[in-house]
């Protein structure tokens, strides 16, 4: 079913009508599970397990220029969303990262390398599953998926760096302005406040990029990824806000897994964070789908979005994609 021919694609995601979004959040609920989203988190929870320690290198690395003993702050905020058996996890592997970063500019330099490489499977990996979602197969070459994969896993390094370094460094920074300025603590007490809306924005922003450079569909706009990052972070902090209350209160994981419960914790909240990130990409693909059904396309045309480059594909999938190009330019007027 389609709406009027003549009827305009909504500009931003706000004008899609109260009926049009309880279709995006049934269509979504469908397709989470027909696109098994998540086994695609199992994935991306592998993949992100690879990227941790270099990661972890690259910032314990880098926290080593700024002094001793900064990293404990990095664990104190994390430990503020997170269950106590990932806090546990992440300070054993940061104990001993830091005996083994003797020179802080050499291990740097290395880890951030390893960081990247791991990381950039992370990212293809994600790009495979956000094919998936969108109902779309990989039609990019390798040497345009690369670049991709590598600028992508390269700015969600450095703005995680950027988050960990904001969280232990402005603290301090903010404290030395307000005395300059002669407003004693209070510039360290609206950092305090404003510090974790901040990072929420950097967190939203990553998956933003995810959103907007992964799939092999082009985007209608930033307005319209970022909406599955604004959810997919809304859904990250109530998940992990509800698994450390259920672990806090059950004593099922030490009593099934002993001494294994802190690593099977970390593990667990991996999983349910990368779920959350996935059902943005889901909301996201749903409401472009709405989106084209609001200006006039049916709502059982497969792939629903513009790919944005077919050379990979055999000639029975790019005969299929020119089929859909068609359906589309008639029914939508563009």
């Amino acid at each position: 079913m389609s709406h009027s021919d003549d009827a305009p694609a909504p500009a931003k995601p706000t004008d899609i009508p109260k009926a049009g979004w309880f279709a995006i959040s049934k269509r979504a609920a469908r397709q989470f599970k027909q696109d098994n989203v998540t086994d695609f988190a199992a994935a991306l929870t592998y993949f992100g397990i690879l990227a941790i320690f270099p990661t972890i290198l690259a910032l314990v690395s880098v926290l080593g220029l700024l002094g001793k003993n900064q990293t404990d702050n990095v664990v104190k905020n994390i430990s503020a969303v997170a269950p106590g058996g990932v806090t546990n996890v992440l300070t054993s592997i940061i104990d001993q990262v830091q005996g083994k970063a003797g020179a802080a500019g050499i291990a740097l330099i290395i880890s951030l390398a390893l960081a990247l490489w791991s990381a950039s499977g992370y990212v293809a990996a994600f790009m495979r599953a956000s094919n998936v979602i969108y109902g779309v197969q990989e039609g990019r070459p390798i040497w345009k998926t690369a670049p991709v994969r590598f600028l992508v896993t390269l700015a969600l390094v450095v703005m995680l760096a950027v988050s960990a370094v904001m969280v232990i460094a402005t603290g301090p920074v903010a404290s030395q302005l307000g005395t300059a300025f002669g407003i004693g603590d209070t510039a360290l007490l609206v950092w305090e406040i404003a510090k974790w809306p901040v990072l929420l924005i950097i967190v939203s922003l990553m998956f933003t990029l995810l959103y907007k450079a992964c799939p092999n569909v082009k985007q209608p706009g930033l307005r319209w990824v970022s909406l599955g990052g604004v959810i997919a972070v809304v859904g990250w902090i109530i998940a992990s806000a509800l698994f450390a209350v259920y672990v806090s209160f059950s004593g099922s994981y030490n009593k099934t897994y002993g001494t294994f419960a802190t690593v099977i914790i970390f593990l667990v909240w991996l999983w349910i964070s990368n779920i959350a990130l996935l059902l943005g990409a889901e909301i996201n693909a749903e409401a472009q789908r709405e989106r084209a059904i609001q200006a006039g396309l049916d709502d059982d045309v497969e792939p629903f979005a513009e790919l944005r480059d077919t050379r990979k594909l055999d000639e029975p999938q790019q005969r299929e994609a020119a089929e859909a190009a068609d359906i589309r330019r008639r029914q939508m007027g563009s």
